[in-house]
């Protein structure tokens, strides 16, 4: 008969083996069953990765169809081309990823985007030709409804693909849960041999654990700033509207304006550093409750949940002032500026992509005015359509000679009377609109390249005009405007070198106008450009002083013969101290620097005498005259010339040519 100790000693083993078994089996099957629901997650995060890419190249379709109609060209059709690639790539991820429904839905949108590219091909070619009734009916008729059901067939699937990979994400952490309380209970009725495999079983599964939540984290979180991506912030979005009730819910987007010259000038891990700042800046600057996402590039968007249309534009304006300071990237400090779009449901919408469209179209009318700020209003879808007439209308005036003049307005010596030069303003006379005004067109041609081709525009008339005066004997020197897309362009020099061969006109009978502003948005390239302008023999002038932000170390520096003090200071020094102050304070810096000044909107003898009595050397506005057509200065020159009784021009560097 077995003795007693060697029985236990024997059950023990056998407890033991016992336990083992048990701790073994449930070790096999919860390994088997997390990685089971693991690869399930993994590919159902695969396949919302798929249609969520397909999403992007479809609204990327849509971007480029845009670019191309308010600027065609090449490069526009190749972005095109490139998001209709894309869109076949991730087609294709789906149908190896999905499952037979993914795969007819992957065929049925092939079918679908065939007829949107060949309804793309002749919408390009209208627009091409300038056809706009053509390019309206394509759009209308083919390229919107197809387009639509795209992106509708798109959207929901991608909605479904991540709705089912967040429920494969909840299947993985139930069966995570169920297997550490299953492993926790066999490791309460083992024995103290089972310490180590306990812990070696635990530490096992606490690594399942972490990586199910990196996973989870990674797939709602962007990798290089932190914050919630897009996936995560529509979601967000979304709740938040539906939680809203009686109280608003605010949504802003925005974009840096430049931020591609960060990259371009001093490399991507510049860029990089920039972001999480800006990141960074962003989240410090909000209320508690208030969500944070990086959506693409350099674009955030910002949910405020509970906020007025009024509370919204207050956290912009502080966002602005958060990241207008500097930032010290490593060894270079660098300043950017932010475009911001302002929408607030219910009053614009109602759904997460609806609000997020007005946001994205209000910050797109920030941009484009420079206003910093903008909240939507339902009029802008009407703007961005008349916006797009007006450039196509603008493109054509070009083409032909009929439509664009210049007017001149004389620029008189306040010593004695005699004309300086004369400032060359461009005139549109459209066929069925009438007289159009410069502030309408020009900020317009501004936001795209068109601006390059009007500027090219007047330099030819003006520097013509200039010729046929001094054939008739007459010395005007012509001061044309420069945009600050013109003044970054490398080829401008030699479009102006060009020009004055070709008219054999002296260089010093043009002047060159620059604001601040558009010396200040590239301060090295601009210097360069205007240095190479002034060795050339042109006289060069900053325009509207005063309005800007140039600094006394970049003003100095750069080769300017001419100081123009804005109109809103000159127009109201005679009964506005302040303004008084800042008028004569312009004078003394012009004169210290070397600088002729001139004073723009002079309407009334007050301003002569008092423009004299502070030294300033140069007056423009209504009080001399208006700006006129070419025949009626020649007219006026010649007027002013008998009424003086002596030269026509007083002390013009062009007298000896």
């Amino acid at each position: 008969m077995p003795r007693p100790s060697r029985l236990l000693r024997t059950g023990a083993v056998l407890g033991l083996a016992i336990v083992l078994l048990g701790l073994t089996g449930v070790s096999v099957v919860g390994t088997t069953r997390t990685r089971a629901s693991a690869d399930t997650a993994l590919a159902a995060t695969a396949l919302a990765e798929a249609y969520d890419l397909a999403d992007d190249a479809v609204a990327l379709e849509e971007i480029a169809e845009q670019q191309y109609r308010l600027e065609p060209g090449e490069a526009a059709r190749e972005l095109h081309r490139g998001a209709a690639g894309a869109l076949e790539v991730a087609l294709h991820d789906v149908e190896l990823r999905g499952s037979a429904a993914d795969r007819h839905l992957a065929a049925r949108v092939r079918v679908l985007q065939a007829s949107y590219l060949r309804a793309m091909a002749r919408l390009f070619d209208a627009v091409d030709r300038g056809d706009l009734a053509a390019v309206v009916h394509i759009d209308d008729t083919e390229v919107d409804a197809t387009a639509d059901e795209i992106g509708g067939l798109v959207h929901d699937a991608t909605a479904t693909s991540a709705a089912e990979a967040a429920q494969a994400m909840r299947d993985l952490h139930r069966v995570e849960g169920l297997v550490f309380t299953a492993t926790t209970a066999a490791f309460g009725v083992g024995l103290v041999l089972l310490v180590v495999f306990a812990a070696i079983a635990g530490g096992y599964q606490r690594r399942l654990l972490r990586h199910a939540a990196d996973q989870e984290y990674h797939a709602s979180h962007d990798a290089l700033t932190g914050l919630p991506n897009r996936t995560l912030f529509t979601e967000s979005t979304t709740r938040a509207l539906g939680e809203a009730g009686a109280r608003g819910v605010a949504v802003l987007l925005l974009d840096l304006d430049r931020f591609k010259e960060v990259n371009d000038t001093l490399g991507h891990q510049y860029g990089d550093e920039l972001l999480r700042q800006v990141a960074a800046r962003t989240t410090g600057a909000l209320r508690t409750g208030d969500v944070v996402a990086r959506l693409s590039g350099d674009e955030f968007a910002v949910l405020l949940p509970g906020a007025s249309a009024d509370a919204a534009a207050g956290l912009a304006a502080r966002l602005q002032n958060e990241l207008h300071r500097t930032f010290a990237l490593a060894d270079v400090a660098v300043d950017v500026e932010v475009s911001i779009g302002i929408a607030v449901a219910p009053e614009h919408a109602t759904g997460t992509e609806a609000l997020l469209r007005c946001a994205d179209i209000a910050m797109y009318a920030a941009k484009d005015s420079k206003t910093g700020a903008t909240l939507y209003r339902p009029t802008m879808h009407t703007e961005d359509g008349n916006r797009l007439l007006l450039l196509g209308d603008l493109r054509r005036a070009l083409d032909v000679t009929d439509q664009l003049t210049l007017h001149y307005q004389p620029k008189v010596r306040l010593d004695d009377g005699r004309l300086s030069g004369a400032e060359a303003l461009v005139r549109w006379s459209h066929p069925t609109r009438g007289a159009i005004p410069p502030a309408e067109f020009v900020p317009v041609a501004e936001t795209t390249g068109l601006i390059t081709r009007l500027t090219l525009y007047v330099l030819r008339l003006a520097i013509a005009q200039a010729r046929a005066w001094l054939d008739e004997g007459l010395l005007v020197p012509i001061a044309v405007n420069l945009s600050p897309r013109c003044l970054l362009d490398p080829d401008l020099v030699g479009h102006v070198t060009r020009l004055l061969h070709e008219h054999g006109l002296p260089a010093d009978l043009l002047r060159l106008e620059v604001t601040e502003t558009a010396v200040m948005a590239n301060p090295a390239l601009a210097t360069d450009t205007l240095t190479a302008l002034h060795r050339l023999g042109v006289r060069l002038s900053i325009d509207d002083y005063g309005t800007g932000y140039s600094s006394m170390a970049y003003l100095k520096s750069l080769p300017v013969d001419e100081l123009k003090v804005d109109r809103t200071f000159v127009m109201h020094m005679d009964d506005d101290p302040e303004d008084a102050v800042l008028v004569r304070g312009a004078i003394e810096l012009g004169h210290n620097l070397g600088m002729s000044v001139v004073a723009e909107g002079v309407e009334g003898a007050a301003h002569v005498a008092a423009l004299q009595q502070l030294g300033c050397d140069i007056a423009q506005g209504y009080h001399y005259a208006r700006p006129m057509p070419p025949a009626d200065l020649t007219t006026w020159l010649l007027s002013q010339s008998r009424q003086l009784a002596g030269p026509l021009l007083s002390g013009s560097s062009a007298a000896g040519h």
